[in-house]
């Protein structure tokens, strides 16, 4: 049984070695100077399109991507990228310019590195969508992490109905409808919610930017399992032993920390945002733009985006060697 980096390993080595002329501009050194650059807005990025690719190259991609995801992980961002061809036909019927913006094959990959080094990583990103993961030996990181969605929920065409971040939304529901008033008062720290998320597309998140709210340590025990399934949602879209690892930093980070806290209006349809804190990591969701129907979701990881602890204790460990 191949463990999940021997599997990224095999599927990045075949989509490398299946790159040909202006397709090589989706290699390049792990050290590139932009390597820590990311962003959720529709545009170019680093990388080659999966546009400019044949069709057996774009399946080489998505298998790259599905060694880095669980199979509602892999689902889930396929369906971010779909969307983006829904958006795109919503657009161009209202006579909006963005529509030609908007593509389910304007996402651009990129492996950083030799897969068969010790150190070497690869992206993918596009419109609401960034999966940046580096590995260091046999560890991986997979945050950033950014899946969003426009429309939240399609309400009009052949898709109407279809709700691609779903999940994500009832889940911080569900926990506030458990919550007491006292709790309530504790946990929505604002009656309005912010524009975007706070953490935006920083390289480094600041933790502070993002509000506490209520403790899980101040919960009962059926609150505190539909805590844990709230951040669970988040970190189960990684594959499994990536989201068992982080999990257990989560729980080493100290459960009783660990808080979720609401701004905005508790009516369905209206602007709403929420994040959870923990001493590892952060969470935050916003839906305000379009009317309430444009999701923006991230996981950070406070000491591991783009690998940073990895490769702290990989050159700690290669300097003591020497």
């Amino acid at each position: 049984m191949l463990t999940t980096v021997q599997r990224m390993r095999e599927a990045a080595r075949r989509l490398c070695d299946s790159l040909h002329g202006a397709a090589r501009r989706g290699v390049a050194p792990f050290d590139v100077g932009d390597r820590r650059e990311w962003t959720y807005l529709p545009g170019p990025r680093p990388g080659v399109a999966l546009v400019d690719l044949d069709p057996g190259q774009r399946e080489l991609v998505m298998a790259l991507l599905d060694t880095a995801l669980s199979s509602t992980g892999s689902r889930t961002a396929r369906e971010v990228m779909e969307l983006d061809g829904v958006l795109r036909e919503l657009e161009r019927e209202r006579g909006a310019s963005s529509w030609r913006e908007r593509h389910p094959l304007h996402y651009w990959v990129r492996v950083l590195g030799d897969p068969e080094a010790d150190v070497w990583g690869w992206s993918l990103g596009g419109h609401h969508l960034t999966v940046a993961v580096t590995v260091v030996g046999d560890r991986v990181a997979a945050t950033p992490q950014f899946f969003g969605a426009n429309p939240a929920v399609v309400r009009e065409g052949p898709r109407a109905g279809w709700q691609v971040l779903r999940a994500e939304e009832q889940g911080a529901r569900d926990l506030l409808g458990l919550l007491d008033a006292d709790q309530r008062r504790v946990a929505v720290v604002a009656d309005e919610a912010p524009s975007d998320i706070a953490t935006r597309h920083d390289p480094v998140a600041d933790a502070a930017l993002v509000p506490r709210g209520i403790a899980m340590g101040d919960l009962e025990r059926g609150q505190r399992a539909a805590l844990e399934r709230l951040v669970r949602c988040y970190l189960d879209r990684a594959a499994e032993p990536v989201a068992a690892a982080a999990w257990t930093s989560v729980v080493d980070g100290g459960l009783a920390e660990l808080t979720f806290a609401w701004s905005g209006s508790t009516e369905v349809g209206r602007p709403h945002y929420y994040a959870l804190r923990g001493s590892s990591f952060l969470v935050e969701y916003d839906n305000t733009q379009d009317d309430a129907n444009h999701v923006h979701t991230v996981w950070r990881d406070l000491r591991g985006d783009w690998g940073e602890d990895l490769l702290a204790q990989h050159h700690a460990s290669a300097t003591h060697r020497h």
